[in-house]
């Protein structure tokens, strides 16, 4: 009885403790304390997670000059925004509260549109991109209906309204704006090209939304694809992949640029590993649009400051490319997080077309085994304009080395 009695008092007192912990967070008083660390920051996007009393809706920051910040919530308790400025070594520290738009918002909203198909994402009524789920119809009736893709971007828009994407191009039906498939690859004795899909041995198939939300800080969507092995005698899915694209309200100052991110997962759906011998192209994949043909009106620049004539299977940060759309130097640079698989990921630069690949592949065989998650994450800056090598690093550095972020209860 003397030992249930003090079990009893020892749970009652653990209720009180969590009670104790989760009421020192309030919503009233809760603070965010944002340290930039070792660089300076300037238009970062910031994420932390909240307690679990903080539901999906409307908050901002509240700094000491009195300016509100939106903060945007999502269903797992997940916090963003977008940190304006903040010097190396230093800290700021915001009151976290409840918002109404017309307080907090700054007119520059996120908003992702659907069409059928097809997703829209813009920024303050500005197109940034497109999103195609199901497999498109071909721009052209003499391209054969094995090359129909979906679970693909395209397209994607400079500030000034430019595209610097293209889906289907003439030179390889298989390249859709930006993509993720893989190349040379073994499995279950078979080889599967799900990249080159003419070759009907390989695709990959849209299969489903899984979310989509807008807001003040960021919009966005979930969705799902299958790779399938086409060569087996029944179609066997091998892969299950999850994308998550998110679009940033960033970029609206005197030197405009877009900002979104991209995350692949995916998972065998197999017992069986699917293995990817080395080989020089395979990932993800991107597309330049054909106004920057021939290659002379195009330009390559990686942040280990290589281009076209020594960059290809070398291995870098980022990759900048560029070219003239409608007269004007318009380009995107591609980021690699440092959490990727070989990072910094070698990278593919075609000699002749638009088109840029980080693939893994190409630094000797790997494979993708059961239970294994394989995660890729990649961050795009659309901008018109040549490259800024320094402007670029410091993004990376962003993408890479985010703030430190502590939240507190009333001090």
């Amino acid at each position: 009885m003397r030992k249930t009695f003090v079990s009893v008092c020892c749970l009652f007192c653990l209720v009180l403790l969590v009670r104790n912990f989760e009421a020192s967070v309030k919503k009233e008083d809760t603070f965010v304390t944002v340290s930039a660390g070792a660089i300076d920051r300037r238009e970062t996007v910031v994420e932390f997670a909240l307690p679990k009393q903080f539901v999906a809706k409307g908050y901002a920051l509240h700094d000491e000059s009195g300016k509100l910040i939106p903060l945007q919530i999502d269903s797992e308790h997940r916090a963003t925004f977008v940190l304006p400025e903040l010097k190396a070594k230093s800290s700021t520290r915001y009151r976290l509260e409840e918002y109404t738009p017309n307080r907090a918002s700054s007119g520059n909203d996120v908003q992702l549109l659907r069409d059928g198909d097809r997703l829209s994402i813009k920024i303050g009524g500005r197109q940034v991109l497109g999103y195609q789920a199901q497999p498109s119809q071909p721009p052209s009736a003499n391209i054969k209906p094995i090359f129909k893709r979906g679970g693909y971007i395209y397209p994607v828009y400079s500030p000034s309204g430019r595209n610097v994407t293209d889906d289907y191009p003439p030179d390889h039906y298989h390249h859709h704006g930006i993509w993720f498939a893989w190349t040379k690859t073994e499995f279950e004795g078979r080889h599967p090209d799900f990249w080159n899909m003419g070759d009907g041995t390989g695709t990959v198939l849209f299969d489903e939304l899984d979310q989509t939300w807008s807001g003040p800080v960021d919009a966005g969507f979930k969705a799902r694809n299958s790779f399938v092995d086409v060569s087996a005698p029944t179609a066997k899915t091998v892969l299950d992949e999850e994308w998550q694209v998110v679009v940033y309200s960033v970029g609206q100052g005197s030197k405009p640029y877009t900002m979104f991110d991209l995350v692949s997962t995916q998972k065998l759906k197999t017992p069986d590993p699917l293995v990817l011998p080395e080989y020089r192209y395979g990932g993800m994949g991107y597309r330049g649009p054909r106004e920057w043909l021939p290659k002379d009106n195009f330009f390559f620049l990686t942040s280990e400051g290589k281009d076209r004539n020594d960059g290809n299977g070398t291995r870098a940060k980022w990759c900048h490319m560029s070219g003239k759309v409608d007269g004007q130097i318009t380009g995107i640079a591609i980021l690699d997080h440092p959490s990727n698989f070989r990072a910094p990921q070698p990278i593919r630069i075609n000699p002749d077309q638009p088109f840029f690949c980080y693939s893994p592949s190409v630094m000797g065989e790997w494979k993708i085994d059961p239970g294994m998650t394989y995660t890729s994450r990649y961050r795009y800056i659309v901008s018109d304009g040549p490259p800024n090598k320094e402007e670029l690093d410091r993004m990376w550095n962003d993408y890479a080395n985010p703030p430190e972020v502590t939240v507190s209860g009333k001090q």
